[in-house]
């Protein structure tokens, strides 16, 4: 929670630090597109200091052979941190952190999304301050922003998060498990389902992402009708009158979610990507100070 809270302090005021990446350089690997994760972790390495240089998904030799090892060593000799979006393993990332000897950020890999995780916990503490007892239900695919959810919100006392995703398209296993143990040591809980019938019946927040990422293909051609009775519409919504909104973005109108849903007045989707700087400068100062 501490860096929910201090990407909260950040979030209404970017200029309460102290430049502590002075001096420094950090390298943004993109190799899947991104809108708001590049822009926010740009814009917090120069807001504290630092000079960012950018790669995108050709930038590299990684992509004509070179191993992932050669590449953290080359980058740790003159980088002083770097974030990275790829989309593949997380060992890889670990993998350039150990052979760079620097800290590497995971913008995004395939197995979670930890920066949404905490851009979420942060929107959720602006907006409700005292987490305790929280109640979540997140609806879609049990994708790395959910993994990335439920080990966010494993470590909230008393809370309750249930992610009702289509059969086939759940949660993996070992990190449900992994993230109930954990929130079990707080009097928390992590479930899933598969039909919204057994969906809680109080709920403070509904949390839903984009069906498909662009250009990754479902094996199932039949695919959207498994997930369109997760559709969050305001009939939905309206199951839990007081219900919140949030999404992860990129939003897709019409699929997993209405237009009157993602921009109407319970919705916080808005605030947890106005967010994302001053989670990314959160993220930044604490790996600084490591």
């Amino acid at each position: 929670m501490s860096l929910a809270m201090r990407s909260v302090e950040l979030f209404h005021d970017h200029g309460a630090h102290d430049r502590p990446l002075a001096g420094q350089l950090t390298g943004l690997l993109f190799t899947r597109a991104s809108t708001r994760t590049r822009t926010a972790f740009t814009a917090a390495a120069i807001r504290l200091g630092s000079a960012p240089v950018a790669f995108g998904p050709a930038d590299l030799h990684l992509g004509t052979g070179e191993s992932v090892g050669d590449t953290g060593r080359v980058l740790g000799a003159v980088l002083d941190s770097l974030v990275a979006r790829t989309a593949g393993p997380l060992d890889e990332l670990r993998e350039l952190s150990r052979q760079g000897r620097m800290p590497v950020v995971n913008a995004l890999t395939a197995q979670e999304h930890p920066t949404q995780g905490l851009c979420d916990l942060a929107t959720l503490a602006l907006s409700f301050g005292d987490l305790t007892g929280i109640r979540v239900l997140y609806l879609g695919e049990g994708n790395s922003t959910a993994v990335a959810l439920a080990h966010a919100l494993a470590a909230v006392p008393g809370s309750r998060v249930t992610f009702a995703t289509p059969a086939g398209y759940g949660m993996p296993q070992e990190e449900l498990r992994t993230a109930d143990r954990r929130a079990g040591t707080v009097g928390a809980s992590v479930d899933q389902i598969h039909d919204l019938a057994a969906a809680p019946p109080d709920v403070d927040v509904l949390y839903t992402t984009r069906w498909q990422l662009a250009g990754i293909a479902r094996p199932d051609p039949a695919w959207r009708e498994a997930f369109r009775p997760f559709h969050v519409d305001e009939a939905l919504l309206d199951r839990w009158p007081r219900a919140a909104f949030m999404h992860g973005l990129p939003a897709r109108r019409g699929d997993e979610v209405s237009g009157r849903v993602l921009d109407g007045p319970r919705s916080l989707a808005w605030t947890q990507a106005a967010m994302k700087p001053a989670g990314a400068m959160a993220v930044l100062e604490w790996a600084a100070a490591r």
